[in-house]
């Protein structure tokens, strides 16, 4: 009996804890919609960007933007971390992407930000695709494009990420 008492106890309580499914949180959803690397040490910011704007190029992604956040507002007298926003498009995707739904230029063109964080430390970012193209209902060519572009963009950061040219 006791045998019996302990698992049912032991039960509830891991029922209650380990196993209990909590709601996502509104940061845990935030942080699973961006992706996000961390300048290799060695990797200066103006590197990093020669290495993403090569690395477009060779993709066949066209520079499309790129405002200098940081620098505007040092014209304004105001001073701010490192924060740079680089566009990049292929036009032609992009039109075929907005005819099967104009929802997706919400997502155009793709952007990935070079930022300095609160401790100096340089890191890119950019939207996590993998949410649009994981929702399972894209047809083949529309599917094929987003998973073309998300690797092209996750190139580019990793060759921005290390200074690969």
């Amino acid at each position: 009996m006791k045998k019996i008492v302990s698992l049912i106890l032991g039960y509830l309580l891991v029922g209650n804890t380990a196993f209990s499914v909590e709601p996502p949180t509104q940061e845990m959803m935030v942080q699973h919609s961006v992706i996000k690397m961390r300048l290799a040490p060695s990797v200066s910011i103006e590197d990093a960007t020669e290495a993403m704007l090569s690395k477009a190029t060779e993709l066949n992604l066209a520079l499309v933007g790129r405002q200098q956040m940081s620098a505007a507002l040092s014209k304004r007298g105001i001073d701010s971390p490192h924060i740079e926003i680089f566009q990049f498009c292929n036009p032609e995707d992009a039109a075929k992407m907005v005819r099967h739904d104009i929802i997706y230029a919400s997502y155009m063109p793709c952007r990935i930000a070079l930022v300095e964080d609160n401790h100096g430390a340089p890191w890119l970012t950019t939207l996590n695709l993998n949410m649009m193209i994981e929702k399972g209902d894209l047809p083949d060519e529309i599917y094929r494009i987003a998973v073309t572009t998300n690797t092209k963009m996750m190139t580019i950061m990793t060759a921005g990420a290390n200074g690969d040219f």
